[in-house]
């Protein structure tokens, strides 16, 4: 047997090792975290058929033979989406909630992010405050920011707003500033060596760089708003959320799978825009 193979065989039983003791510890917090957290994996599929009941219980009785009949029609396409005139303007509201807080979040994050890089020569004070303060932003859970400004300002779209803004701010800049300080200092050690400001070198040295990724996960945060703000709706920050919260509570169980299908089209059809978009842009821009 040659050293090589002594070497490669030494190795991987040392891999081999490791593996099976990071498994174990794993398995092992997995456990404790279940037994302190009273999760049981035999109550779960003891309740299982109670979720396919509910679930059964919100799909609507459409009759082929009146499918196609009017509004006062049981058992019709028309009769299900009775509340469709009131449901589609909440979507709407819905989507301009995630758009709003998505703009404004990603304008705020993309400047602080420059002066949160290691590599742009900020002082390191005022690195640390917007870095701590960030960190907050995205610590704080949308639904938590939602309950805290439902109290402060009411029902209705401005919590859904600020909630977003403020947690999409906190992520963004903590992406945005880990993308700068990955690019290369190349371009900035050129720029500087001709005399360009640090205005400069943060426009024509990192934008080209950072450009195509910033997109990424701008277009990628509208998607996890659009999620959200259905979610933060149950709180009563506005949009579709307030309205399937209601059918819930009202036991209205056509109107939840409606409700539920109506969030699901939007979703598909907001992840296929943007997923082309993004694509089309940073292909573009690259």
């Amino acid at each position: 047997m040659t050293d090589f193979e002594r070497y490669y065989q030494r190795i991987r039983r040392q891999q081999k090792r490791d593996t099976l003791i990071w498994s174990l510890v794993l398995v092992t917090l997995y456990l404790v975290a279940g037994r302190m957290s009273e999760f049981s994996l035999t109550t779960l599929w003891a309740s299982m058929p109670h979720f396919f009941d509910y679930l059964w219980e919100t799909l609507p009785v459409l009759h082929f033979s009146t499918l196609f009949d009017s509004v006062k029609t049981e058992g019709s396409l028309a009769y299900w989406g009775y509340r469709l005139h009131f449901q589609l303007p909440l979507i709407w509201e819905t989507l301009q909630l995630a758009l709003a807080s998505t703009i404004v979040a990603v304008g705020i994050a993309a400047v602080l992010a420059f002066f949160a890089a290691d590599n742009t020569k900020t002082p390191a004070g005022l690195r640390f405050a917007i870095r701590a303060s960030v960190a907050f932003l995205r610590t704080m859970p949308e639904l938590a920011w939602a309950v805290m400004f439902v109290m402060a300002f009411g029902i209705g779209a401005i919590p859904g707003f600020l909630a977003l803004a403020l947690h999409t701010i906190g992520s963004l800049t903590k992406l945005f500033y880990e993308a700068i300080e990955s690019a290369s200092d190349k371009p900035v050690r050129g720029l500087a060596a001709c005399g360009a400001s640090k205005l400069q070198r943060m426009r024509f040295a990192f934008w080209p760089q950072v450009k195509p990724i910033f997109l990424s996960y701008s277009f990628m945060r509208l998607e996890i708003n659009f999620r959200s703000s259905t979610i933060l709706g149950l709180v009563g920050a506005g949009g579709i959320g307030q309205e399937l919260m209601t059918n819930i509570k009202l036991d209205r169980y056509d109107q939840v799978s409606i409700t539920l299908l109506l969030i699901i089209v939007v979703v598909s059809l907001l992840d296929t825009f943007s997923g082309q978009l993004r694509r089309r842009v940073v292909e573009g821009s690259s």
